[in-house]
């Protein structure tokens, strides 16, 4: 996607604003046991379909917290966060995350994206801090939100 007249000269004009909503993405079983296997993280709420469809509380496996959280960088650039004129964007940090509802095998998730703030750190480096809000197709609540950082290079 591209948003209009953005770009690193005019990013503080966008600081508050949305900057708009990807499309929407399949969590399925394979995603997650993909996940599991390359962190090792092999809880059976998430990679045994069987013990979770007659144990757990959501009546099936669930995606991993940090799954989910790895989904904002390809999001955000599909949105078009990093401005086509930045040399380069880098992930720099997490202010703050917060899982708030669990997203069930086979769900849709998108993310919503604000600018939060702009700084100029010098250098051509620019930080730029952005309100991550990763929504469940058919949920009232999101799965997650999360202050990312980027340090842009102009």
């Amino acid at each position: 996607m591209s948003i209009g007249n953005y770009s690193v000269a005019t990013l503080g004009d966008f600081a508050g604003r949305e900057l708009g909503v990807s499309n929407w993405v399949v969590v399925d079983q394979a995603r997650i046991d993909a996940f599991a296997e390359c962190t090792g993280d092999k809880q059976w709420i998430h990679v045994d379909v069987e013990r979770a469809r007659r144990e757990s509380p959501f009546g099936g496996t669930i995606a991993h917290g940090y799954l989910t959280l790895s989904l904002l960088a390809s999001l955000a650039i599909e949105i078009g966060f990093v401005p086509k004129d930045a040399k380069a964007g880098l992930n720099y940090g997490l202010d703050k995350v917060r899982f708030m509802t669990p997203v069930k095998a086979g769900a849709r998730v998108r993310s919503r994206v604000t600018l939060v703030s702009v700084e100029n750190k010098g250098g051509g480096r620019i930080l730029i801090k952005a309100m991550n809000e990763l929504q469940i197709e058919g949920e009232d609540k999101p799965a997650l939100v999360a202050e990312t950082l980027a340090m842009l290079v102009a």
